[in-house]
């Protein structure tokens, strides 16, 4: 039976005023829209539930493989949601939010993140991250960030949304994987755990440069 715990609203940030991009227009045409889909297809990504609360105090939450490292110093990461989307605008009013990182056991979630399922988080045990105080999908995430919002900027019918790592939660775990319209799991195996952490603390020992 999945919890159904609740961060304090003290504890959780609100929305600020996150800062705008410049934008540029462009002179090229578009491939078409089944050309794009080919493509990323063909570049396999791990997989991530994005959770946060809305105004109700119930959780929200998506699956999403649009996430990137974006640079170590400071930690931030970016995620692409859906700009009408539920998610995002309780993302925005919230002004924080988590990205779960599924394990290769976590399939099912992962699907039912993905569909229009009334109540997704009845289909999981989660509770409260240890320091933003976001939905932790606790039994299907081998790792999570917890964010606050520093940046959006609206794309297309997607919004780009940039997160500073305030702090990161890893256990051991094979990573879930999805390219060519199917899931897979990392065939390297298990990757090592580490202990609850700050942000700066673990993103400088443990992630890639965002160059590489």
């Amino acid at each position: 039976m999945a919890s159904r715990l609740s961060a304090s609203r003290a504890a959780v940030p609100t929305a600020s005023h996150p800062l705008p991009w410049q934008s540029r227009d462009t002179t090229g045409t578009p491939v078409p829209p089944d050309g794009f889909r080919s493509l990323m297809s063909a570049f396999p990504a791990g997989v991530a539930v994005v959770t946060t609360y809305g105004s109700d105090g119930e959780p929200r939450g998506l699956t999403c493989t649009s996430l990137a490292s974006v640079t170590a110093e400071p930690p931030i990461l970016s995620i692409c949601l859906t700009t009408r989307g539920e998610t995002l605008q309780a993302l925005c009013d919230r002004g924080a939010f988590a990205v779960n990182l599924l394990h290769d056991r976590a399939r099912h979630t992962a699907e039912v993140f993905a569909k229009p399922v009334a109540d997704r988080f009845a289909h999981t045990e989660w509770q409260p991250s240890p320091e933003v105080g976001m939905p932790w999908l606790t039994d299907d995430a081998f790792a999570t960030a917890e964010c606050e919002v520093t940046h959006l900027a609206e794309v297309g019918d997607h919004t780009l949304v940039l997160g500073l790592v305030t702090g990161v939660v890893r256990r051991a775990g094979a990573p879930l994987l999805y390219g060519a319209h199917r899931f897979a799991s990392w065939p390297g195996g298990e990757l090592p755990g580490l202990h609850h952490s700050t942000a700066l603390s673990t993103v400088a020992a443990g992630a890639p440069d965002a160059s590489g």
